[in-house]
């Protein structure tokens, strides 16, 4: 199955861009009208639509006492991993959190020249919730990125949402190292429900964060304003600036290490040769056989798979910032210099040995990505998205006293006249005072 090559010259290029930073968009639309009833019906009948979507969707029939999952559970789940595995998450927690406890913001404070203390208090969120996806396969390293950072962050309780099914040890045994606080076997746009609203069995959190399917994201979009949101994460995407010393096998093994997300999953590579195109795709082809998720993967690259030969790496580097992808690699000479270029990027891996899966897992850095060219805007999850920011201000009366005659001039020109008074009641006496003088 060729992937096709296109140089950002051939007046399809863009056409075939704007392909692919479209997809998935128009589905929303169609499955928004499901979704609104599903968080009206968990919003007002808590439990009882909650065990009847779960029966619907999954499959599953459960009692309200089933819905959480206990302490005994999550031992036995621990004690069926395997002791190599364990290791390999305990390392990435440890690996996460060092990362994200440099990110840590600090309440500050200062006095300026009139005597105002002015600051900003720091504090962490009462209450998150994650959602942890279940179905095509098990994301242990899901639970890490999301759960870690609220931890650090100091948030008192994590509550974690997930359909569990196939390899739901590996995700609890996560939850217990991450310091996960209570685990419910639920999920879909009924799980995101109930963590927005809480029900008579799941509590209301502050926040929801975690990826999930387009019902998923449809929800999390719904329940904002109720509680904050991470973002509307979309499918996974890869772009690769590729120059002609760069080793094919490497672009081709990175391309596919994307695709194989899901069938949404975009892998693109930018290279201004042409020869290096036709080797990276001939290198796919080969790895192409090899893959144990093939049927994914092919539909993935055959939809929204594309080498772009380009005119030369300045316009390559343009191109990357114009789509903002979520996973940006650079495989050129001095691959630090251009990466300062490179102004909007979810993550920036340097050189042929920075490999996307090494930020997945073990790096330290988030994985959890703006993606769908929000890298515009957004930033990687991260421990500052668990804390809120309160100002302090405390003013001594002679402070107030010399900035009042500019605080109700402002006051009265947005005719907010009771702005005004409460400035001028702290000084009537003072100005009768002034005045019998």
């Amino acid at each position: 199955m060729p992937v096709p090559i296109i140089k950002t010259t051939d007046p399809r290029f863009k056409a075939a861009l704007r392909k692919i930073l479209e997809r998935g968009g128009s589905r929303e639309g169609r499955v928004a009208t499901q979704v609104e009833e599903i968080v009206r019906r968990v919003r007002s009948e808590g439990d009882r639509a909650l065990l009847r979507y779960t029966r619907r969707f999954d499959g599953i029939r459960l009692a309200a006492s089933q819905m959480e999952v206990s302490g005994r559970e999550i031992d036995e789940a621990v004690g069926a991993v395997a002791g190599r595995d364990l290791s390999a998450l305990r390392l990435a927690a440890k690996r996460i959190a060092a990362f994200h406890r440099r990110q840590l913001d600090r309440s500050w404070g200062y006095r300026d020249p009139l005597g105002l203390f002015l600051g900003q208090k720091i504090a962490p969120l009462d209450r998150v919730g994650i959602y942890v996806p279940g179905g095509k396969a098990a994301y242990p390293s899901t639970v890490l990125m999301n759960a870690v950072p609220a931890k650090v962050a100091g948030v008192k309780e994590v509550v974690m949402a997930s359909p569990l099914g196939r390899g739901g040890d590996l995700i609890l045994a996560a939850a217990r190292i991450a310091g996960v606080n209570r685990v419910f076997r639920i999920g879909g746009a009924q799980a995101i429900s109930a963590l927005a609203f809480g029900t008579e069995t799941i509590p209301k959190v502050d926040k929801i964060v975690g990826p999930g399917n387009i019902y998923v994201a449809t929800a999390k979009r719904l329940v904002f304003g109720e509680v904050d949101i991470d973002s509307i994460a979309g499918p996974s995407e890869i772009l690769l600036l590729a120059d002609g010393g760069a080793e094919p096998e490497h672009v081709a093994a990175d391309m596919l290490s994307q695709a194989e997300h899901d069938e949404l999953a975009a892998a693109l590579c930018i290279t201004s040769s042409a020869a290096q195109a036709k080797r990276i795709r001939a290198a796919l082809e080969r790895q192409l056989r090899q893959t144990k998720r093939r049927e994914i993967t092919v539909k993935a690259l055959r939809r929204y798979g594309m080498i772009i030969v380009s005119k030369g790496l300045r316009e390559a580097i343009d191109v990357a910032n114009a789509i903002a992808p979520e996973h940006v690699e650079v495989l050129v000479r001095r691959p630090q210099k251009w990466a300062r270029s490179i102004r909007h990027a979810g993550a920036i891996f340097l050189g042929p040995y920075s490999t996307p899966p090494l930020g997945d897992y073990l790096a330290g850095p988030n994985h959890v990505l703006p993606t769908g060219g929000s890298a515009r805007f957004f930033s990687p999850l991260g421990t500052y998205d668990f804390l809120k920011r309160t100002t302090l201000i405390r003013a001594p009366r002679s402070a107030l006293r010399r900035l009042a005659p500019e605080i109700i001039r402002l006051a009265r020109l947005e005719g907010l006249y009771d702005h005004a008074r409460a400035v001028e009641v702290r000084f009537k006496k003072e100005g009768h005072r002034e005045q019998k003088g």
